[in-house]
């Protein structure tokens, strides 16, 4: 059996053929597990939140991909990355936390490569290939630039400082309840003051601009010559840029950094209307919505300083 034309459609770039279960898995276990993913029958598991910039980068490829998944919102504001059982499973704390059976990924362009490929055995292919070296390229030009510091810097001192010391106790009070962990957790708790640390630098902020504004400048210039980042077609690209525009709207910099680039500005309007941009980020963030979903996680945070419920 052939690729379907639709899905040739969906994925130009699929045309030089390899084994799907060998390129997806790497034993025999996942060899027998990706064989038995027929679509709407397995479901898999994302760990992930609205507020994270990665975790919409892999909901994006999901929604994209039209693959079924069970959502598991970990807030990583109030601590909730931190809890034991989730810490067991990813000892880093970060999000998103992609799992399929035993098998369980970290790495947010691994999570959306394998989601690709996923997508296209689902569909009934019989063999695949990797995505095209231009699209590989872009979504790790893109995954380069981190957007945390950037966003820690855009928060009032005051507030970002009340949310540190939160989040420390935290940590302390898992480690108490965990002392098993307690090696990972002190890990933990020195990124967080290393982290603060990094915030008094100036020239930290300096360089993060400089890196978003190369990184925009060159998506500007590739938009001139094609619709979407890596050619005439949506890809996988596109799904790692947009919620970074995103990100520079929320914090009300799109007149700095997207206005004034015609290309992305056009772009932006466009990937605005796809049916994921609204599930993925409109149903949290555009309008009165953005104000709803920080101001419950403020409230949260603010709640069990309070009570002193870490």
């Amino acid at each position: 059996m052939s690729l379907s034309s639709q899905h040739m459609k969906k994925h130009p770039y699929l045309v030089n053929f390899v084994s799907p279960y060998a390129y997806v898995c790497n034993n025999a276990y996942h060899l027998l597990a990706c064989k038995t993913i027929p679509r709407g029958d397995r479901k898999m598991q994302l760990y992930h939140h609205p507020l994270d910039v990665d975790s919409q980068k892999v909901r994006f490829a999901l929604e994209e991909e039209g693959v079924d998944y069970t959502s598991y919102h970990v807030n990583p504001i109030t601590g909730k990355n931190l809890d034991s059982s989730f810490f067991k499973m990813n000892p880093s704390g970060r999000l998103p936390v992609f799992q399929n059976g035993s098998h369980i990924i970290y790495s947010t362009v691994d999570i959306i490569q394998y989601i690709e490929r996923i997508a296209v055995v689902s569909a009934g292919a019989e063999s695949i290939s990797a995505a095209s070296r231009e699209v590989i390229e872009w979504m790790q030009r893109i995954q380069e630039w981190d957007p945390k510091l950037f966003t820690l810097f855009q928060i009032p001192e005051k507030y970002r400082l009340y949310v540190s010391k939160f989040i420390r106790r935290v940590v302390i009070a898992r480690m108490s309840e965990s002392p098993e962990l307690a090696s990972d957790y002190h890990r933990k708790l020195r990124e967080a003051y290393e982290t603060e640390e990094k915030l008094k630098e100036a020239e930290v902020l300096r360089r993060s601009k400089e890196d978003l504004v190369r990184l925009l400048d060159e998506v500007e210039r590739q938009l001139s010559e094609t619709p979407f980042l890596a050619g005439q077609e949506f890809t996988m690209a596109d799904v790692m840029l947009i919620p970074v525009l995103a990100r520079l709207e929320l914090l009300d910099l799109e007149k700095e950094y997207i206005v004034g680039r015609p290309n992305i500005a056009e772009y932006w309007l466009l990937v605005q209307q796809r049916p994921s941009y609204k599930k993925v980020i409109g149903k949290y963030f555009n309008g009165w919505r953005k104000h709803k979903t920080l101001l419950k996680t403020w409230c949260l945070v603010r709640i069990r300083t309070l009570l002193k419920r870490y």
